[in-house]
C-alpha cells in the first residue's frame, strides 16, 4: 500500500512531463522530414501550438498541487532565502531563454533554420536550457520542500538531460565535423571550458537587446507572480 502523502498529483505530473516530453522531443526529431512537406515557418507554427499548450498546462498543474505530498523541509521564514531563491530563479531565466537563439525565427516571422552558435552564453555552457532549468529546479525545490516539487524537478532535469543527448545528436547528424568542432570548443559544464582555455568570453555579446527583455521579463514575473498564483488556482484539474 502507498503511504498518505503520495498523492495520485505525483504520478499525474510524472505523466504530463512524459506526454510534454514526447511531444517536443518527438516534434524535434521529426523536424528534418516534416520541413520537407509542411516547409519551416508552418512546422514552426504546429510545433507550438502542441508544445505551448502542454507547457501551459504543466505550470499550471505545479503552481495548484505545488504543497502536495510530504513537506520534508520548511525554510522559507528564515532570513535570506526568499532572496536567494527569487536570484537563482532570474539567473534560470537567462540561461532558459538564451539570447543566442534568433526571437524572430522562433515566432516564424523569419525562416526559421537550424544554427551552430557559439557566442554569448553558449561560450558559458553549450546547452544552457539545461542548466537554467537545474537551477530553477533546485531554487523552487529548496523553496517548497515538498515531495511533489521533487518529482516535478526530476522529471524535468531527467528530460533536459535526455535533451542534451538528443540534440548533440540531431547537431551531429545534421553538421557532421563542423559540430563535433564546436564540441571541442564548448562545454556542457557551465565555464569549465572557458577555464580550461578552449573558449574565451566576450561580454560585449551579452550587451544584446534580447538579455534587457529577458530581464524586464523576470522583474514583471516577479511583480505579478502572486496575481498568476492566485489565477491558477481558480483553474481545478
Amino acid at each position: 500500500m502507498l503511504p498518505n502523502w503520495l498523492t495520485s498529483s505525483h504520478f499525474m505530473m510524472l505523466g504530463l512531463q512524459i506526454v510534454f516530453a514526447i511531444a517536443h522531443s518527438g516534434g524535434a526529431a521529426l523536424r528534418p522530414w516534416a520541413e520537407k512537406y509542411t516547409g519551416p515557418r508552418l512546422y514552426r507554427v504546429l510545433f507550438a501550438f502542441i508544445s505551448l499548450p502542454l507547457a501551459v498546462v504543466l505550470i499550471v498543474y505545479f503552481f495548484n498541487h505545488r504543497y502536495d505530498g510530504l513537506q520534508l523541509w520548511q525554510v522559507q521564514g528564515l532570513p535570506g532565502v526568499q532572496t536567494f531563491v527569487w536570484v537563482l530563479s532570474a539567473i534560470s531565466f537567462l540561461f532558459l531563454y538564451p539570447a543566442t537563439f534568433n526571437l524572430l525565427e522562433i515566432a516564424a516571422i523569419q525562416k526559421p533554420q537550424v544554427h551552430l552558435y557559439e557566442t554569448g552564453i553558449i561560450r558559458i555552457t553549450r546547452h544552457p536550457q539545461m542548466i537554467g532549468q537545474i537551477i530553477w529546479c533546485i531554487a523552487h525545490t529548496l523553496w517548497l520542500g515538498t515531495t511533489f516539487t521533487i518529482v516535478t524537478s526530476f522529471g524535468l532535469i531527467l528530460h533536459h538531460i535526455f535533451g542534451v543527448w538528443h540534440g548533440d545528436r540531431r547537431l551531429t547528424l545534421r553538421y557532421g565535423d563542423a559540430f563535433e568542432a564546436l564540441k571541442q570548443r564548448t562545454s556542457i559544464i557551465p565555464f569549465v571550458a572557458v577555464i580550461d582555455g578552449r573558449q574565451s568570453l566576450k561580454w560585449q555579446e551579452f550587451i544584446r537587446p534580447a538579455y534587457l527583455g529577458v530581464t524586464i521579463f523576470v522583474l514583471l514575473l516577479w511583480k505579478i507572480h502572486p496575481f498568476l498564483l492566485m489565477s491558477t488556482s481558480k483553474i481545478q484539474f
